[in-house]
């Protein structure tokens, strides 16, 4: 009979620890590996998530190119401005519209009632869908920027500030998003909440055009996409790093899109 000493329980105890994590962290790669196949084999969904954006920047970059700094564009050319803000707006059509939408016809269609009924962790499920978002919203960034560049706009000089923006933001969205889609009552209408929300934040939050108005301004500062913004136009237009304002109320509403989360998700469609 073999007998466990305090030194011997502990490197068990620290032995099973290191399992789990491991046993965890291969969960969630292949959680990862499932929402990017699930997204690739889709093409629909990756027409509107890449062409897009793409096309708006493109059609923008015909209209504004060779164009000088502007007043209305606080100082910068057409394309200066416009590269950065669709560059957001992607980000927030990957991380907030799209996920929202998907889990909501998940639930409708009792796929997220059979995962729940599996072994898997619902924190591994979640971040798997985190880490996806991000992935695609890269990719779209980066096609934006690209573009961008193709019409003669800068590069940025501090990619650690549009990392932890692009980061933070799509983190906040994909929070946003899933709290959201924890008050749709149905698939059929996840659409039409998404869009409600999204597109007058947009426009007011001047991702489409400037907003000159200090009182409008002051109002979409307080509200998530206009920091989104602000952050990303920094270190584009005025070489600028990180923005801790914007970042901070960014930070603020992916916490209360997670505390929304949490407190009103869902698992099995809602009864009708």
């Amino acid at each position: 009979m073999t007998t466990l000493t305090p030194t011997t329980a502990a490197g068990a105890g620290r032995s099973a620890a290191r399992a789990d994590a491991r046993g965890d962290l291969a969960l969630l790669a292949h959680q990862i590996r499932y929402e990017q196949l699930s997204f690739w084999r889709n093409p629909q969904s990756m027409v509107f998530t890449f062409v897009l954006p793409i096309v708006i920047i493109t059609i923008f970059g015909a209209v504004f190119s060779g164009g000088a700094d502007e007043k209305f564009f606080f100082g910068l050319t057409g394309m200066q401005y416009y590269t950065p803000t669709i560059a957001a707006v992607s980000v927030l059509g990957a991380c907030y519209g799209q996920l929202a939408i998907i889990l909501a016809m998940r639930r409708q269609t009792g796929v997220l009632k059979r995962l729940h009924a599996t072994p898997l962790p619902a924190w591994v499920y979640f971040a798997g869908l985190l880490v996806h978002c991000i992935v695609v919203s890269v990719i779209d960034v980066a096609l934006v920027i690209g573009i961008g560049s193709l019409y003669g706009v800068p590069l940025p000089t501090h990619w650690a500030a549009v990392t932890v923006t692009l980061v933070l933001g799509a983190a906040s969205f994909c929070a946003l998003g899933v709290g959201v889609a924890s008050l749709i009552k149905n698939s059929e209408a996840a659409p039409a909440v998404v869009q409600f929300i999204q597109f007058p934040l947009v426009f007011i939050s001047g991702s489409y055009f400037p907003i000159h108005s200090e009182v409008l301004n002051n109002i979409a500062g307080l509200l998530p996409v206009k920091p989104f913004n602000d952050a990303m136009l920094a270190p584009f237009a005025h070489n600028a790093g990180f923005q801790w304002k914007e970042l901070a109320v960014l930070a603020v509403w992916g916490v209360i899109g997670a505390l929304i989360a949490v407190r009103s998700f869902r698992w099995d469609p809602r009864p009708e």
